[in-house]
Order: C-alpha cells, then sequence, then structure tokens
C-alpha cells in the first residue's frame, strides 16, 4: 500500500477511535451505553441496522458468492429485506411499548415478560454464545482484507491489529459511538462502491463483453442457485430479524415506534437491491480478473485458494492512490461496525440476563454497572479473536452463528409474540432442543435428507418439541386443578 493511502487509513482508524474517546466522557450510565439514552432518530438507526447486519463480513461474504455463483449470490440479502420488512410489521408494534415501559436493555429480557426470567437467562446464554461466533466473523473478514491489502501481513498479525482496534473502540465508546460512526461509515462505503469501487472494476476487467466471454452464462443469470440453498438463506436469515439483540437494542435507542419502523423500511431497502447487487457485482469482477489471468500478472494467484480474497485483491490492484486508502477505510469501518454491535450484544445479554439474575448482582453506583459493562465487552471481544484464529471462511462462521441462534430462540419468540399456550418449560426445552439439534447435524451427518440445512431441521425440531410439551405442561396444569377442585 502507498505512504499516502496507508496516511489515509491510519487518520481514518484514529478518528474512528477518537470517536470512543469522545463517548467514554458522555456516556454517564448503561441507558447511554446500551440503548443511547433511548433518543435515536430513524437515519441514524436505519444505517446502523445495516452496517450491523450486512457490515464488512457480508461484504466481504457477498464478494465471495458473486466470485463463485455470480449474481445470483444476490439472493442472500434479498431475505434481509423481507426480514427488515416483516419486524417492522410485525415485530416493532408488539415490543416497543413495553420495552419502553419497563425499561428494557436486552433482547431476552423480553422473553422474560413473557415467559419467565429462566427462559431470559437460557436465551442470553444462546444468544450470547451466538453473537460472539459472529464477532469473530466479522475480525476474521478484517484481517483478511488487511493481509490482502498490505504486502507482507500475514493473516494471524492482521487479526491481531483487527481485534484490537474493534475491541478498545467498543468498549470505550458504547451503543451512541456506534450507531452515529455507523451513519458516517456506511455512507462512505457506499459511496465509495457506487462511485469507485464498480465503476473502476468495471472498467478494469474490459466491460461487459470481457465479462461475457470470460466466465459462463449463469454468471449473470438470477437462477443460478438452488432451492436447497435459498431454503438455507431463508431459515438462517430472516428469523434472525426477531432474535438478534443488535436489532433489539436499536429498537430500544429509537425515539418512538414510528421511528424504529421507519428505521427498519429504511435499512431492507439498502440491504437489497443497493447493498446485494453491489456486493456480488464486486465478486463477480473479481472471477472475471482471476480467469483471465490478471491475478497471476498482479503476483497474486496464490491467494485466490479462498474466493473471499478475491475482492480485496482487486481493489487492492485497480484502486489509484489516495483513493485505495478511503475505500479499504470504509470497508475496515463497515466491519467494525458489525463487531462493535455484536461485542455490545454478546456482552449486554451475559451482564443483564445472566451474571445479575444468576449471581443476584447489585451495583453501588451507575459507575460500577457501567465499569462491569465494559469489562464483559472486553472478555467477549478477546474470546471473539481467539475464535477467529481458528476459523477460515467469513461467510461460513457467520451462517453458523446465525443458525445457532435462530433454531434455538425464533420458535419461543414467534409464540411469545402471538401464541395463547405460552409455556416456560416449554420454551426451555424448544430453545435446546432446537439449537443442539442444528450443532448436532453440523457436526456429525454430511449428508441430510433433500439436501437441506441443518438450521431447517433445527427449527423443526423447536417447533415440534414446544408444541408437545406445551401441551403435556398444559394438560398436567388442569388435572392439578381438576384435583384441588375436587378436594
Amino acid at each position: 500500500m502507498h505512504w499516502i493511502d496507508l496516511t489515509v487509513f491510519v487518520v481514518y482508524m484514529v478518528l474512528v477511535l477518537g470517536v470512543g474517546f469522545l463517548f467514554l466522557a458522555l456516556n454517564k450510565s448503561t441507558d447511554d451505553y446500551y440503548v443511547g439514552g433511548r433518543s435515536m432518530g430513524s437515519v441514524h438507526i436505519g444505517l446502523s441496522v445495516v452496517a450491523t447486519d450486512v457490515g464488512g463480513g457480508f461484504s466481504i461474504g457477498l464478494g465471495g458468492l458473486g466470485f463463485i455463483m455470480g449474481l445470483s449470490g444476490s439472493w442472500m440479502l434479498f431475505t434481509g429485506l423481507i426480514g427488515a420488512w416483516m419486524a417492522s410489521a410485525l415485530l416493532i408494534p408488539k415490543v416497543f411499548n413495553i420495552a419502553r415501559k419497563n425499561n428494557m436493555y436486552t433482547f431476552p429480557q423480553i422473553l422474560e415478560y413473557f415467559y419467565d426470567y429462566r427462559v431470559a437467562m437460557v436465551a442470553a446464554l444462546i444468544s450470547g454464545i451466538g453473537y460472539l461466533g459472529f464477532t469473530s466473523s466479522q475480525i476474521l473478514a478484517g484481517a483478511k482484507l488487511a493481509s490482502a491489502t498490505f504486502h507482507g501481513l500475514d493473516l494471524q498479525h492482521a487479526l491481531i491489529i483487527m481485534g484490537t482496534i474493534a475491541v478498545i473502540y467498543t468498549v470505550l465508546g458504547g451503543i451512541k459511538a456506534v450507531i452515529y460512526t455507523d451513519t458516517v461509515q456506511w455512507i462512505i462505503l457506499m459511496g465509495g462502491l457506487i462511485f469507485i469501487g464498480i465503476p473502476m472494476g468495471y472498467q478494469a476487467v474490459g466491460g461487459y463483453e470481457a465479462i461475457k466471454d470470460t466466465v459462463g452464462p449463469e454468471f449473470l443469470t438470477l437462477t443460478n442457485v438452488s432451492w436447497q440453498t435459498l431454503v438455507k438463506w431463508a431459515f438462517t436469515i430472516l428469523p434472525i430479524w426477531f432474535v438478534g439483540m443488535t436489532l433489539y437494542q436499536r429498537i430500544y435507542a429509537s425515539r418512538d415506534e414510528k421511528t424504529a419502523r421507519r428505521a427498519w423500511i429504511l435499512a431492507g431497502v439498502f440491504e437489497y437491491p443497493l447493498m446485494a447487487f453491489m456486493g456480488v457485482t464486486l465478486g463477480l469482477f473479481a472471477k472475471v480478473a482471476a480467469d483471465s489471468g490478471m491475478f497471476a500478472q498482479w503476483g497474486a494467484e496464490a491467494a485466490m485458494a479462498d474466493e473471499e480474497m478475491g475482492l480485496p485483491i482487486l481493489l487492492r490492484n485497480i484502486l489509484p492512490v489516495g483513493l485505495m486508502g478511503l475505500m479499504m477505510s470504509a470497508y475496515f469501518s463497515a466491519i467494525m461496525s458489525t463487531a462493535d454491535s455484536c461485542m455490545m450484544a454478546a456482552s449486554g445479554n451475559l451482564q443483564t440476563d445472566l451474571i445479575n439474575k444468576l449471581f443476584k448482582k447489585k451495583y453501588r453506583s451507575a459507575k460500577e454497572t457501567l465499569r462491569t459493562s465494559k469489562l464483559l465487552t472486553l472478555i467477549i471481544g478477546v474470546l471473539a479473536l481467539l475464535i477467529a484464529w481458528k476459523m477460515e471462511n467469513v461467510l461460513e462462521l457467520m451462517l453458523y452463528s446465525y443458525a445457532f441462534m435462530v433454531s434455538g430462540l425464533f420458535v419461543p419468540v414467534i409464540v411469545a409474540l402471538y401464541g395463547k399456550n405460552k409455556s416456560a418449560p416449554a420454551a426451555i426445552i424448544a430453545m435446546l432442543g432446537g439449537g443442539s439439534t442444528t450443532v448436532a447435524l453440523n457436526q456429525l451427518v454430511n449428508n441430510l435428507p433433500l439436501g437441506l440445512d441443518a438450521n431447517v431441521f433445527g427449527v423443526t425440531a423447536s417447533a415440534i418439541l414446544y408444541m408437545a410439551f406445551a401441551q403435556i405442561y398444559k394438560n398436567q396444569r388442569i388435572k392439578t386443578v381438576t384435583a384441588k377442585e375436587n378436594e
């Protein structure tokens, strides 16, 4: 990387860390730290939602999809559009007023409201573990980008650098720093892709004729995807809008219900078609460059054992001095936008819904509560870095983390919001059974029926377990009441 690009990058990162230090002084309570004082507007919230949900991890992952399947990879984020709009219509009206009246900070507190504290504790553990893995995927995405961008920087050293920056920034700043910087970072990333990355990538690979002549026609269609893959994406991504702690934090941080609903509609449009097609298009350009021998010309052919490295290698070699530094800063920022939110989600779950309830923790002051929050965020960040050290594929790690949360939490949430037979024991059994089914099938079974993803069976198992045990406990209650009446 040229020294001008490096200077742009370093200055940008210093400014981001500066925002963290600014809010270190401004945050006075957990209300400030976790839900931004409950006063944020729809534009800031909407851009923060899409920055958190898509982020740099999906940006790099979309590039990988574009590299291996072309424009059809965009269908993955179509589920983001549907999920965001469904949450706007079905979730936010149900939870916003409840959360505001009960001064809620976390997603499991909603489950405690409808069930009991035991359900909230199990949900906190599942959500905390899931977001720990998701944070790891973002750190890994940043490390891949850094190692492809900076000559001589290997993946392990890049992991340490990216992990350290993300952890320090998040521990210091809290949710307000995250949301405000998300807005700026996402505008820069979108502008960079629209006005710099895509036009220059298109020109570098030789335009449409070169693309058509280099890759197969299936890369330029929207049908180069199996129905099993579409089902996997639907079951994994769409439900996360109903169980994602990072999304509940932003509902709670919104000024009012209408603000939150507008923010979710805005976020859906940014996900699909905007970000979906930009991400896979750049990955497609990287595929054209690799197949036409441009990577060998750049001395980067050896790096292409990993399709997710195609996009950063392409950008590194086509962007001019100055713009390269700005574009890489934007990608790193998008990665941090998701990593910081996930760290805060995991620490918020563990502190509010697990540690405080399990140990009946009482804090002497708001400052002590805030210190504990920051310490837990630091611990989560370090653990995420260690997990990232052992993983290789960003998208795989992200979807695996999503699947673990969705398969355990989705069914109890839907029953809580719209079901009549609410049973805390059945909810706990459904959470543990659904999550365990997905993990076990992923680890032990290579070929599932119809080629479906393990998460499909996990969600199904969760639903069956809930219905069965809810009926069992309902019958027991009826028998108990009848016996007492007969006495």
